[in-house]
């Protein structure tokens, strides 16, 4: 399971979907941390998104031994956010089957599939699971959490069940 989460929704999702299926967790982490900064940070990942830079990061991964990788992102700007597109673009998925999970602030995947599709042309790419995680913009980090857990945990379940993955 490989995610990236600023606010820790998209991770309580992998921990949700790892607790079912097993697997490990795989952080996406930069080399060069972004800011903790919520308004320098829209900036930076906006001019990155336009130029098309695609940050380093620190994980290298062995992916030969996997057939299946579970792909968690936030959506940021409508998009899916850089350090994810580094990921994609930096490992071979040809192949494999991506099974994508995504949290957002309440507008949804954007562009996010699409541009999966672009970067693993060559890959089985299985339905999204897709829920409104924290609204960062207004103060609102972990939303997973508390009573949520318990429905997050059963939309997760029937996902998984849905697509075949359920053990």
């Amino acid at each position: 399971m490989v995610y990236l989460s600023r606010t820790n929704n998209t991770k309580a999702v992998a921990e949700m979907i790892q607790q079912e299926v097993g697997g490990d967790l795989i952080p996406v982490e930069l080399q060069n941390p972004y800011t903790a900064d919520y308004n320098a940070i829209v900036k930076q990942v906006s001019e990155e998104n336009e130029s098309g830079f695609l940050p380093p990061l620190k994980i290298k991964l062995e992916l030969a031994k996997y057939n299946t990788i579970f792909l968690g992102f936030p959506t940021w700007g409508m998009q899916l956010p850089p350090p994810v597109k580094s990921f994609l673009n930096d490992n071979n998925l040809t192949g494999k089957t991506v099974i994508p999970f995504n949290s957002h602030g309440g507008y949804g995947l954007g562009s996010s599939l699409r541009t999966i599709g672009k970067l693993c042309p060559n890959s089985t790419i299985l339905e999204v699971f897709s829920i409104k995680g924290g609204i960062e913009r207004d103060g609102v980090y972990l939303y997973i959490k508390e009573d949520r857990v318990v429905e997050v945990k059963s939309e997760v379940k029937n996902w998984l069940q849905k697509i075949g993955m359920l053990r």
